[in-house]
């Protein structure tokens, strides 16, 4: 009986042009003497094991019913209203129409940020590819063939000895390539890793900044980190540690960790406390490197650090799930948005 309902409701609906006629269709099956009305009555004469399933497919029926009926709604009064203001040259009595306004992402607004902070520390901004090649995202960059993070579950292969690339370090190779130092500059762009949880995802962007020159040291790293962070979460101050590490195309390598206050349960707060939290990675960057850029390391050295976009967005904007930034739900962008 309920598909007898549904094809004739199809048919229906398909000849109706007008709200009227529409209306009429809603009420010969969903009013109050309406054709689903008259099934549910028949519940009584049902057999008790077979009330429920019965139940469920009439009401899941009235609702599909009921939710065609919107969308046609929408169309006809749309249709309605545009075929009214095209009959009249001037209709004072017209409602204005909504203004849609946008919002600026978080993400848009905190690579915004960094730009403008890293242009008052004197760094240039670069573009990069996304699609690269192995030299450029891993060997020139002191990455052995063997390691892990040339494996098909970190990396997305494409044809032709092409990937995706996992990092936005693949621009210090082709920026330095052929020139001569001092290079002081930042990139910041997708890349791509194959994970997928609430602290990470397939694609997400990073940060890269990159100082080379003669007398570039461990120091100038160090304060450049504190400057961005401190300025980044517009605080007083915000100390940080260094913790030994490893990265292929640093040496030395670290992890940094700010300082933070984790006693409320809503909010981590940078820059006060007692607590510290890891942030980003940065180092020296490798002789190798440098050579490998035609640098000669005996004679410039300098330092690279690079952090998630998404990361320095969730401690600053107190955002949960990273997944959330990439799930174009208007209610979030609404509450999150600038």
């Amino acid at each position: 009986m309920t598909e007898s309902i549904l094809t004739s409701f199809t048919a229906d609906l398909a000849l109706a042009v007008s709200l009227e006629s529409l209306d009429q269709l809603r009420i010969k099956y969903t009013g109050k003497n309406g054709l689903l009305t008259e099934e549910l009555k028949k519940i009584s004469s049902i057999p008790q094991d077979q009330r429920k399933e019965f139940g469920r497919v009439i009401n899941v029926l009235k609702s599909n019913i009921e939710s065609e009926l919107k969308l046609k709604f929408d169309d006809l009064s749309k249709k309605a209203f545009d075929e009214k203001i095209a009959s009249e040259k001037i209709d004072i009595s017209a409602p204005t129409r909504p203004l849609q306004k946008g919002v600026t992402h978080p993400i848009t607004k905190v690579m915004n940020d960094i730009k403008h902070i890293f242009a008052l520390l004197g760094f240039e901004y670069i573009d990069g590819i996304e699609i690269e090649d192995e030299w450029h995202n891993f060997s020139g960059l002191n990455i052995p063939e063997h390691h892990p993070a040339r494996q098909m579950h970190d990396t997305f292969y494409l044809d032709n000895n092409r990937l995706l690339r996992t990092h936005t370090s693949n621009m210090q190779i082709r920026h330095m390539s052929g020139k001569k130092p001092p290079f002081k500059f930042i990139n910041i762009g997708k890349v791509y890793r194959s994970d997928y949880d609430a602290t990470h995802t397939p694609m997400f962007h990073q940060l890269e900044a990159v100082y080379i020159d003669k007398n570039v040291n461990i120091a100038h790293l160090k304060y450049c980190i504190e400057k961005f962070l401190t300025m980044f979460f517009d605080v007083d101050q915000a100390p940080i540690k260094l913790r030994a590490s490893h990265f292929p195309f640093t040496e030395p390598s670290a992890e940094v960790d700010v300082q933070c206050d984790r006693t409320s349960k809503d909010q981590i707060i940078i820059g006060k406390g007692t607590d510290w939290i890891e942030i980003l990675g940065c180092g020296m960057i490798h002789p190798n490197v440098l050579e490998n850029v035609g640098i000669d390391p005996n004679e410039y050295q300098g330092f690279a650090l690079g952090a998630g976009i998404e990361r320095l967005a969730m401690l600053k904007y107190n955002i949960s799930d990273l997944r959330k930034f990439f799930t174009s739900d208007a209610r979030w962008l609404k509450y999150y948005g600038f």
